[in-house]
């Protein structure tokens, strides 16, 4: 399948282009940036071409990567959809509800295959904890922890302007919510407070009865950074092992599932509409952080 990759910062270079690159089943056929001089020496390095046009891009492949700003990558990904391209994107697929479901309409109208980058989700330790935690059900509660601090000189990701905009709500608030939504369900109402730097406290509460809080950071301590997840009920307390995991092998995996959906396969869990209820959550959080009170969803 030949894709076209759409970004050249650091998560396009360190991880979807070299995971592209790699795959049997894949060709990286060209490279867009909103840099172009960034996009030649990118796909220079991996002996594709660069294109100045986007649109361009879109027509000449038959899968398309993105691995930019949420507010650029939904307008890309809808037209990408829109013109019969399968879509691998990162998350969140957008910042907007109402742009994130424009987006999950243009992939369902041209039935194409899409595949959201939730990083854990492909971890293969992860997905199996995730399954068992579903089988086993009966969960009232659970607690997810998602702290990083990367605004550091030697941090890539520190310079990002939207990250140090939207803060860990929207950064890591996606990693969390793809955790708890298979587990515990929808969210019908979120309630949510800030601290110091960008600290962020959301409690959900689950279309079951369920409770789940998270507590988000990109400007954590560094004494605090941590990341982890439990879930708990009538089976006890199941904490989600941690382990190492590479986040190229994670994006192949992502393909993978991909190509097996644009194969008429199964459609993988995270794809464009699971997104779609991320965000839905994400900017109901961010209501509810701004006005003070719950704000509940649906």
């Amino acid at each position: 399948m030949r894709f076209g990759l759409f970004g050249t910062g650091p998560w396009a270079r360190m991880v979807h282009s070299a995971a592209l690159a790699r795959h049997p089943g894949v060709e990286l056929a060209g490279v867009w940036g909103r840099n172009p001089e960034k996009a030649a020496e990118l796909a220079g390095e991996h002996g594709t071409r660069a294109y100045a046009d986007p649109d361009e891009l879109i027509a000449a492949v038959d899968a398309v990567a993105i691995a930019l700003p949420p507010d650029v990558q939904a307008p890309i990904a809808i037209r990408a959809a829109r013109a019969g391209r399968h879509l691998a994107l990162d998350k969140p697929v957008s910042l907007r509800t109402e742009e994130a479901r424009e987006l999950a309409s243009a992939v369902a109208d041209r039935d194409v295959a899409s595949v959201v980058f939730f990083t854990r989700r492909f971890v293969p330790e992860c997905a199996t904890f995730l399954a068992d935690a579903v089988a086993t059900g009966g969960w009232t509660e659970a607690r997810v922890d998602h702290l990083g601090s990367i605004f550091t000189p030697d941090n890539p990701f520190g310079a990002s302007p939207w990250r140090r905009e939207r803060g860990g709500l929207w950064d890591v608030g996606p990693h969390a919510l793809s955790l708890v939504l298979p587990v515990l369900g929808p969210v019908v109402e979120v309630a949510g407070l800030t601290g110091a730097r960008d600290l962020t406290a959301l409690v959900l509460r689950h279309e079951g009865g369920a409770i789940s809080r998270l507590t988000l950071s990109l400007d954590a301590p560094a004494a605090t950074v941590r990341a982890g997840a439990e879930f708990a009920g009538e089976a006890g307390v199941r904490v989600l092992p941690e382990v190492e995991f590479s986040a190229v092998d994670c994006f192949t995996r992502a393909v993978d599932q991909l190509l097996a959906a644009a194969a008429g396969g199964e459609r993988p869990a995270c794809d464009v509409a699971f997104g779609q209820r991320v965000t839905e959550v994400l900017e109901a959080a961010d209501r509810a952080i701004r006005e003070g009170r719950a704000v509940r969803l649906g």
